[in-house]
């Protein structure tokens, strides 16, 4: 289907409510979305009270998750000991890593980088 198809208008109450657009039309919009860049993270005011007391961004989102340290390892498939040092601020965790603790507390990986 390669003929141009007008989006359909759903109304409510009178006011324009939805648009129903081509598969096709709503997938290249999609690909032209921009990268989300640092002012599109945001971070809960209890994260970032945590993090300017020097806990690393990892554990501030844990203890506002309310997990600890086993459940979000077993999560994220890793060793609660392996998460204690990511959490110690000494390492320097790889983004495989990141995005594993990311997923386990649905967060996006750039919420975890300091």
């Amino acid at each position: 289907m390669s003929a141009r198809t007008d989006p359909q208008i759903i109304s409510q109450n009178g006011k324009p409510a939805f648009a129903v657009i081509p598969w096709n039309e709503y997938q290249a919009l999609i690909h032209k979305q921009i990268e989300p860049d640092e002012s599109d993270v945001w971070f809960p005011n209890e994260v970032v009270k945590a993090n300017v007391r020097g806990e690393s961004l990892i554990r501030a989102w844990r203890e506002y998750f309310k997990l600890t340290q086993a459940e979000l390892a077993a999560k994220a498939g890793m060793k609660q000991s392996a998460l204690a040092r990511l959490e110690s601020g000494n390492a320097n965790p790889r983004k495989t890593t990141l995005s594993k603790l990311s997923e386990a507390m649905g967060i996006s990986v750039e919420q975890l980088i300091d």
